[in-house]
């Protein structure tokens, strides 16, 4: 898409663009240049985070920055000018930034002013027209100021405040008569969460509108010293307890927003796990010999420059299991109903990033020799570290090992990649007990775990996939003789 426009002969914006596969958003993380500052073409302006990972934009052309337009950490829609570049500069005088408008949230308006008499719109054609019948005025009417000024004194004792001093109730300006309190949808959320009456707070917001602030102020607990008690005619037989100062959960919770890889990760799992029916299988297998060719690879020359662990092998396992398994490497097309066979393997790898869990993948992996797969595979850890993996590198994965045994454990039930048919889990190798050569032995020995779609993979297959993987692990020398 075109992520520039020419605003004149003299300034260009350029657009949020779409860096990911349909992407509609992005954060910006960081701006590395400031209004001022020269900039070429292709140098690197900001840093954005995607809902697949974060990616550098370089600006196409030449020029001075004039104006950013809006601030670090805030979401952008693709599309959206970011920034505009004065191409032309020493032209005159240039116009002032114009101030970036604030991002609004929703607000519930106060009820609208009355529609003249008739017929009253709804969501489809018209209602019925409006009733002339005249209501008289509830005798209690008259005492509800009394009342919600009873509500208020109670909801304040129990938010912290203390009994207010008995007074006349002042009209609430942040709701209309016979409305509820203004507020935003988030504020009402906040109120909810720390248990504040909105009709108990005193908005400080244009037009009586309720702020976050306002909710903070009712939530937190008196900070001046406590009123002096009045002076029993009786002196008590024990003093009485101290009632603790109430704690606002905020000072004990910290809400954290969901967006960028976190939020892609929610909603991949979630669609993953109530789409595709899982099924997990296991099997522990001795990889003593697996461990014993890792540290012979890791001194042939061959090998030189490139890291050999057991994942390496553990790679190579499972994609001489595909090849001899076919069928295992295809994703379901619910929109065709058809089961589409992958004849090539794009192998991902899940990798823990400060970001969140990330699945970039390894293209072709079937067609690389063992020393280009240890290469690839360093590439691969190396970008996610940093933080650097492009989206092209997490799109179109076939099946994917997550190793869950860097982190001290046995297995897990692994969460398909959605559009993958398998993942298979690694669990930790440890020094056990095992029966070898009719005689018990300290072993090297892990658990694996193959979670697969079953509308496409049946059990046969499934368990076929993973006994393939474990014999190849127990015995290496059939990664020359199957393959």
């Amino acid at each position: 898409m075109t992520t520039m426009t020419e605003t004149s002969a003299r300034f260009r914006e350029f657009k949020m663009p779409d860096v990911g596969e349909g992407l509609t958003e992005a954060e910006i993380l960081k701006w590395f240049v400031q209004p001022g500052d020269t900039v070429t073409d292709g140098q690197v302006v900001c840093e954005v985070e995607t809902a697949k990972a974060a990616v550098e934009l370089p600006i196409p052309f030449d020029g001075v920055v004039h104006e950013l337009r809006f601030p670090e950490g805030t979401t952008v829609d693709v599309g959206q000018v970011i920034i505009a570049i004065d191409v032309a500069p020493g032209g005159g005088d240039a116009p002032a930034p114009a101030a970036a408008a604030p991002a609004q949230e929703p607000v519930e308006a106060p009820e609208a002013e009355a529609e003249p008499k008739g017929r009253t719109p709804v969501l489809v054609g018209y209602g019925v027209a409006e009733s002339s019948t005249k209501r008289r005025p509830r005798k209690g009417a008259a005492a509800a100021p009394e009342a919600a000024a009873v509500a208020a004194a109670v909801q304040a004792e129990l938010n912290g405040h203390g009994a207010p001093a008995p007074a006349a109730v002042p009209p609430q300006s942040g709701a209309p008569a016979g409305g509820r309190p203004l507020a935003k949808p988030p504020v009402r959320k906040l109120a909810k969460d720390l248990g504040i009456d909105l009709a108990t707070v005193v908005p400080t917001g244009k037009d009586g509108i309720i702020t976050r602030e306002d909710v903070h102020a009712a939530a937190a607990p008196a900070a001046a010293e406590a009123p002096a008690a009045v002076a029993s005619p009786v002196a008590p037989e024990a003093p009485a307890a101290a009632v603790p100062a109430a704690v606002s959960d905020s000072a004990r919770e910290t809400r954290i927003p969901v967006k960028g890889v976190r939020k892609a990760i929610a909603q991949a799992m979630v669609g993953s796990a109530f789409t595709a029916p899982h099924v997990t299988e296991f099997v522990t297998v001795d990889v003593t010999r697996t461990m014993k060719l890792v540290a012979e690879l890791k001194e042939d020359k061959d090998m030189a420059g490139v890291r050999v662990n057991p994942l390496l092998i553990i790679a190579k396992a499972l994609l001489v299991a595909i090849k001899r398994n076919p069928e295992v490497n295809a994703a379901w097309d619910e929109a065709n109903q058809e089961i589409v066979q992958k004849h090539y393997v794009n192998l991902g790898i899940a990798a823990a990033t400060p970001r969140g869990l990330i699945v970039p993948n390894i293209k072709e992996a079937h067609d690389k020799t063992l020393p280009q797969l240890a290469e690839a595979l360093g590439e691969l850890v190396a970008t996610a570290r940093d933080g650097k993996t492009s989206p092209a590198a997490m799109a179109g994965g076939t099946v994917t090992i997550t190793n869950v045994g860097v982190f001290g454990v046995d297995t897990g039930t692994p969460i398909l990649n959605p559009g993958e048919s398998a993942i298979l889990a690694v669990g930790a190798i440890k020094l056990q007990p095992w029966v070898h050569k009719g005689k018990v032995k300290p072993r090297q020995v892990t658990t694996l775990a193959l979670s697969f779609d079953h509308r496409l993979v049946d059990g046969e297959l499934g368990s076929k996939v993973l006994a393939d993987v474990a014999a190849i692990l127990e015995q290496p020398k059939r990664l020359i003789t199957w393959a």
